[in-house]
Parts: C-alpha cells; sequence; structure tokens
C-alpha cells in the first residue's frame, strides 16, 4: 500500500461538477492498493499516517501530529501511485490491485483512519474521475510505502 501524504491548509475533491468533500488544515492523502496488500497493510499505515509529527508546535518545528492538532483528512483513491516507468515511456499499472481486491481494502483504510481521529474523512470515489484541489502549507509531501516498513 502506497500513499502521497500532503499537509494542506484547505483541499476539495470534485466529480461530475460537485463538491463531494471538502478540508481546511490538515492532510490530503492519496492513496493506492497493490495486489499483494492486505488488512496488516491498511493497520500500520493509518497508525503511521495518523501520527506523523509533521505540523507545526507553537515554536514552528514539526513536532505535532495530525491528531494533535485535530486535523481533517481528505482521502483519495489512485491506483496510479503504483505506476512502473522503468521501461519505455508509457506507465504499467500491473501491480495496481483490481477492484475487487482494492476497494475493501480503501474502504477499511478510511473506516480505521476514522477510529483514530476526531472528525471523519473526507473522501473521494473509487474509480472516479476526479478533480483534487490543495493548497500545500510549507510545502510539505511524504511518500509512504508498506513494503518499506523499515
Amino acid at each position: 500500500m502506497r500513499a502521497v501524504i500532503q499537509r494542506v491548509s484547505e483541499a476539495s475533491v470534485t466529480i461530475d461538477k460537485e463538491v463531494r468533500g471538502t478540508i481546511e488544515h490538515g492532510l490530503v492523502i492519496l492513496l493506492g492498493v497493490e495486489a499483494e496488500d492486505g488488512i496488516e497493510d491498511v493497520d500500520w499505515l493509518t497508525r503511521k499516517i495518523a501520527g506523523l509529527r509533521i505540523f507545526s508546535d507553537a515554536e514552528g518545528k514539526m513536532n505535532r501530529s495530525l491528531v494533535d492538532v485535530d486535523g481533517k483528512a481528505l482521502i483519495i483513491s489512485q491506483f496510479t501511485l503504483h505506476a512502473a516507468t522503468k521501461k519505455g515511456t508509457r506507465p504499467s499499472f500491473i501491480k495496481a490491485a483490481r477492484p475487487e481486491h482494492a476497494i475493501p481494502l480503501y474502504e477499511a483504510f478510511i473506516q480505521a483512519f476514522n477510529q483514530l481521529t476526531t472528525a471523519p474523512a473526507e473522501t473521494g470515489e473509487f474509480g472516479a474521475d476526479m478533480k483534487v484541489a490543495l493548497i500545500n502549507d510549507g510545502p510539505v509531501t511524504i511518500w509512504i510505502d508498506t513494503k518499506n516498513k523499515t
């Protein structure tokens, strides 16, 4: 399971010209599910992201987590995070999970994340053509892959 996390001052997701989710001060989490991923990846990744100390404390140091600052999250499914670009110029998405495997893990991720935070996450829609708008705060952008835990 792979995630790109962006600290934002605001963000939204629009589907078919309708805003489906919007947040202020928090994280946009772009989530890609790989065919080999399981519930243990969900558990590890949700705890890791919720506890990441990437928000500023009183001294301006990144020392506080999303939970500490009572921030919000916008979770967006994004299979393209598993693009293989080693050969040629057209990305291959062979490692990305098929929807029948990815959707339950995406939904489990949202549910597990919501248990760790005070406010329910806003979300996009799995497989939809989404327009994501955000103001990256910092900028702070972090990439995490559950296959690289050590």
